[in-house]
């Protein structure tokens, strides 16, 4: 475990110097407790969360750093390894909801984006699930979550798009 990742005690002082800021500033444990931080649930360690909390709110990584007793660098690694936790959670969750969804769609390589609304609306149907999106919208949130597989009109890499029982969408990559 890197010195980055262990804990301190967090006592947010902002005492430790010119430049740190106010108590506001850097009460990164303030912050952790007002979210509901739990490290035990949490795929953040509880620095990662610490510095996560604080840059969100626009500390500075050089001020993060003298509160907490490091380097820059230091916070900057952290900030980024945090940043990386993050995707994959969320990527998890995608990928959990996609599975779980009641409404699932296999859109096929080369398929145009303009069938795509037809295919999701007849599923939809079938299975009872209301999506409030025009055929318009449900192009352009296919279009933008799955990145360079959709170009102009054309499906370039197999797509499976998951409908909710709330009518969320969801667009996974396929796996090639």
């Amino acid at each position: 475990m890197h010195d980055a990742d262990r804990g301190r005690d967090g006592d947010g002082d902002g005492s430790e110097g010119d430049g740190v800021g106010t108590d506001a500033d850097v009460d990164a444990a303030g912050v952790l407790a007002e979210t509901g931080f739990d490290p035990e649930t949490s795929v953040l360690t509880r620095r990662q969360a610490e510095v996560l909390a604080l840059r969100e709110r626009g500390v500075r990584q050089s001020t993060i750093a003298e509160h907490l007793g490091t380097s820059r660098a230091n916070v900057s690694s952290v900030e980024s390894s945090a940043r990386r936790n993050v995707e994959r959670a969320r990527e998890t969750v995608a990928f959990a909801e996609a599975l779980t969804a009641p409404v699932q769609v296999a859109v096929e390589e080369g398929a145009d984006l303009y069938d795509v609304p037809k295919l999701v609306y007849d599923a939809c149907d079938e299975a009872g699930v209301k999506v409030s999106h025009t055929a318009p919208d449900l192009m352009k949130i296919v279009a933008d979550a799955a990145g360079d597989a959709v170009r102009g009109r054309e499906v370039r890499s197999s797509l499976l798009v998951g409908v909710t029982t709330e009518g969320t969408l969801r667009v996974r990559r396929s796996a090639e």
